[in-house]
């Protein structure tokens, strides 16, 4: 006989769409100013290799909280919580916008990143409360989509904003919604209680051992391609450092009867498979993100709305899917639909890697629909095969490490790409270069054109060859430059073809279990 499963109403849908909306918005942060960077740096007269900063310090600082967030929901109850972390994102938003210099604004974008961090696994773990039984499908594809979509949505939104008004107001639209966010929740969210007595026996050194080894692997990962990684001394030492700190950081929070992050979880399969896709999911998602507008913008030479056009179709391909996904959710085993997700993702990352110098938004249209179509179902059955198969005691503390390891994925895949970039560019123009001899007849013609039609213009044949010289030079690097693209895109898809089968070792967890009691 089937159990009777509560109907949902408003008691359930309200709290958790403005907790949605806290989460949105912070993960749009983390890419809103992606296409508006050289607007940034130029209005606060910032060096090239300054204003990266304004992502790295967000990232850093967000990485360092997330895992945290389920030691401070215990602590403070899902509803201060996040109405804390609302406001807090909202005043340093505010303090974004009127920054300064550079310096000032690393420093706000970092409490930014800090303070809005915990939005993102609470609504979560908010999920299984108030999206009980088969109910859970939908809220797994609404953080599913969410998790996906805002990301990428943010070069679009960034660019128009700035392309619209000015850079400033990519933080000052923060203030509203941010707001809203922590009053309706402070209304309507119910969940838990406040305890402040955790504080007496949290485990402060593994909390400082943590920040320790992720913000310096953050470090590492986001500069570390630009300083040609170990044979630069502060990439080599922030390497010990990381590895060191991460190290002793296991070792006490497998040993502390108090630890502020679960690895203890990592012991349940389909969470530790769970973390590793949502790994894999992250290096796509934020990989093709950073990958997309720096070729359109480099090689094309687009403006930031005209990326933002360009990329659009990911985000309407994400919003079609989720019907969808919904649909067969409820009647299929999620295994399956995440197998179909994750490849068909790595479909879309070899669609990719066709990619010509030419290429803009037309014949990006197929590859960006094959990938955004697919996202959520890539990273919303992870929601219940991974977090769904925990114990409930267990969800607040095992989601900031769930969620942790999709922003981790994310660093390691830009940072993967960046060197990629970097290194194959190079290898592809030696390449090209090599064979670019007088024995090269076409060559030698394309030369012969040039030289003709600039002579008349810079009145010297010398001066004509010369710059004829410089045009074939910039060409070689255009095709060696998109050739890296396609090979970085190689490089997304094999760890989506490596990450599909894995799905296979998960075990199934229906949609209208509870999660399981605690064991031990």
């Amino acid at each position: 006989m089937n159990e009777v499963q509560p109907r949902l109403t408003a008691r359930h849908i309200l709290p958790f769409a403005a907790m949605c909306v806290g989460m949105f918005v912070a993960l749009l942060d983390i890419q809103i100013v992606a296409s508006s960077l050289q607007d940034i740096g130029g209005g606060l007269s910032a060096a090239q290799d300054q204003i990266s900063w304004v992502q790295t310090a967000y990232l850093i600082a967000e990485i360092i909280v997330i895992p945290l967030s389920g030691w401070l929901t215990r602590t403070f109850s899902t509803r201060w919580l996040f109405t804390a972390s609302a406001l807090g994102f909202t005043l340093a938003s505010m303090l974004c916008g009127l920054a300064w210099n550079i310096d000032s604004m690393i420093l706000f974008r970092a409490l930014q990143g800090m303070l809005g961090a915990s939005m993102i696994p609470t609504v979560f773990t908010s999920s299984f409360h108030y999206f009980p039984g088969p109910k859970r499908v939908y809220a797994a594809a609404v953080i599913g989509t969410i998790a996906s979509i805002a990301p990428t949505l943010g070069p679009v939104i960034g660019g128009w904003i700035t392309d619209t008004l000015n850079w400033h107001w990519l933080f000052y639209i923060n203030v509203v919604p941010g707001l809203a966010v922590a009053g309706l929740t402070t209304w309507l969210v119910d969940i838990d209680s406040t305890d402040l007595s955790i504080l007496r026996g949290a485990d402060y050194p593994g909390i400082v051992l943590m920040a320790i080894s992720l913000g310096a692997l953050e470090y590492v990962l986001e500069e570390g391609a630009r300083w040609n990684w170990l044979s630069d001394g502060t990439i080599r030492n922030l390497t010990v450092i990381s590895v060191a700190a991460g190290s002793l950081f296991i070792v006490r929070s497998l040993t502390c009867a108090n630890p502020v992050v679960d690895l203890r979880a990592l012991g349940n399969r389909n969470f530790t498979i769970g973390c590793i896709l949502s790994f894999v999911t992250g290096i796509g998602i934020f990989s093709t993100i950073y990958l997309t507008p720096l070729f359109l913008g480099y090689v094309r030479g687009f403006s930031a709305w005209q990326t933002g056009i360009a990329v659009f179709s990911t985000g309407i391909a994400s919003i079609v899917g989720v019907p969808v996904f919904v649909t067969l959710g409820r009647r299929m085993d999620l295994r399956w639909l995440m197998m179909f997700g994750l490849g068909c993702f790595g479909i879309a990352m070899w669609s990719f890697s066709f990619i010509t110098h030419d290429w803009g938004g037309d014949q990006l249209l197929l590859p960006q629909v094959l990938r955004g179509f697919p996202q959520v179902f890539a990273v919303a059955p992870s929601v219940t095969l991974g977090l769904g198969s925990l114990p409930a005691a267990r969800l607040k503390y095992a989601s900031g490490l769930f969620n942790m390891m999709r922003n981790l994925g994310g660093a390691v895949g830009i940072a993967l790409c960046g060197a990629a970039l970097n290194d194959q560019t190079n290898r592809h123009f030696l390449a090209i270069a090599s064979t670019l001899t007088p024995a090269n007849g076409a060559m030698e013609n394309l030369l012969a054109g040039l030289s003709a039609r600039l002579t008349p213009v810079l009145g010297s044949a010398h001066a004509a060859r010369l710059a004829a010289i410089e045009q074939l030079h910039a060409i070689a690097y255009r095709e060696a430059s998109t050739m890296a693209y396609a090979d970085a895109f190689r490089i997304i898809m094999l760890a989506f073809l490596i990450a599909a089968p894995l799905v296979l070792l998960m075990r199934k967890v229906g949609a209208g279990k509870p999660p399981p009691a605690e064991a031990h």
